[in-house]
Formats: C-alpha cells, structure tokens, sequence
C-alpha cells in the first residue's frame, strides 16, 4: 500500500487555529504568533500561562546530529494507558507533521480542559489513551476526521500550497508542560521527550523552558558552525485575550 502522503501546513496562529477548532478545540484557547524569545514587550499580547509552543525549525546538520546521537541507543517507545505522561504519536503519513504537532499541542497538559465533548479531538484521544505506539499511528492514517479536518486548512495561511507536497520548512516540535515537566514532542522521533522540570509558575515561554525547549536547538546550531541565524517559525497557545 503506497503511504498516504499530505500537503505541509503553514505554521501559523490562523491556520492552526482553524485546524483546532476544526477538531474540536475550544474557542477560548487560541495560538498566537511569537515574535521574540528574549524582548518580553513582544510577547505581552500572549496571555500567560502558555499551553504549548508549536515550533517549525530546519533541520540543521548540528541538530541531525544531535537526534540521531540521541535516539542512537533508544528502544521503541513502550508508554500507552491512562498514567502516560504525555500521549505520543508517531508520524507514518507523509508531511502531517504540522497537524500531529498540533494533535500534540492540544491532547496534552492543562489544553486537555478544553477539548469539546463528543468532537473528533476528544474521540481521538480517548481511542489513542490504551494503545501502543503502532496502534496508535494506525489510528491516526485511517482517522477520516483527522485526514478530513488537515486538508481543510492545507489552502490556508500565506503562502500558496505545494499540491505535491514538497514545500521545504523543516521539522514541527510541539513543547508542553504536563506533570511539572516540558515535553518535546515530534512524530519523527523515537518517543516523547522529557527536557527538565519546570516550576507551578514557570509555562512554556519562561526562561527555563525557553532554554530547555527551542534555544537549545538554537544554540546547537549556533556550537555546530551554523551560526545565530537560524529562521523557524514559533506559535503558542494560550487563552484567548
């Protein structure tokens, strides 16, 4: 059977946006456009606590390098059931990467509350919740919402879509707080990723996380010759304003 195979999303708050409410998210939760990781006047219009950071960053060879050194002696990933810290998806259709980051986003921690009754998000957590990570990918290729809700944002956002589903932007990694910890979340890893604990009062875009989260990639790239410059594309989810 050829591999199902999708056009890439455009990692911003309208697209996403769209796509959460599409699946059943609440309104009162909204992704947000992050303009800096360091000046705080340009993340005061994010109200805080942040949920989750949605991230598209390239895939530079100093953090090929990293993931590879890091999954190198990894087993397949074993966690399923309700005590699982966080549920994991693993990626199997071609270029879903945007919307089972944002499945990670919003099936995850404290935006958990605000998944509708009775929606297609709420269904597709409650049947992933006791399975494995086969199941679980399984799941998600023959889920027709989830297929259905992805290619009705696939136009949306600002740039055209690629009908052949080549357009070039890297890896999407979803960070969350569940359990006092942040989670680096990415379908084409070996599991979900534990980076650190982190305070009651420390979210998504506090420093620490910040630090543990997507300035770590940064400055891989950074020590790894790739320079400071490194051009990806950031959202958060928050409470609507």
């Amino acid at each position: 059977m050829e591999q199902k195979r999708w056009v890439m999303l455009e990692n911003n708050p309208d697209v996403m946006n769209q796509l959460a409410t599409k699946l059943g998210l609440s309104s009162d939760l909204q992704f947000y456009d992050v303009y800096s990781l360091d000046v705080p006047e340009l993340l005061a219009h994010i109200p805080r606590p942040a949920l989750a950071l949605l991230v598209i960053i390239p895939l530079t060879p100093a953090w090929d390098r990293s993931r590879k050194a890091e999954d190198a002696d990894k087993k397949a990933y074993t966690g399923s059931g309700p005590d699982e810290p966080v549920i994991w998806f693993k990626q199997t259709i071609g270029h879903a990467c945007g919307s089972i980051g944002l499945l990670h986003s919003v099936i995850n921690g404290p935006a958990v509350d605000f998944i509708k009754r009775d929606s297609d998000l709420a269904a597709i957590r409650s049947l992933a919740i006791p399975l494995d990570m086969t199941k679980r990918a399984e799941l998600l290729y023959h889920s027709e919402p989830f297929e259905l809700a992805h290619k009705s944002v696939e136009q949306a956002g600002d740039s055209a879509a690629d009908p052949m589903g080549e357009r070039e932007g890297g890896h999407f990694v979803s960070f969350v707080k569940s359990g006092g910890k942040l989670w680096e979340l990415e379908g084409s890893r070996m599991g979900p990723l534990s980076r650190g604990s982190l305070a009651d009062d420390e979210d998504v875009l506090s420093p620490r996380a910040l630090d543990m989260g997507i300035k770590r990639i940064i400055k891989l790239n950074a020590e790894g010759g790739g320079g400071e410059d490194l051009l990806f594309s950031c959202i958060a989810l928050a409470r609507r304003s």
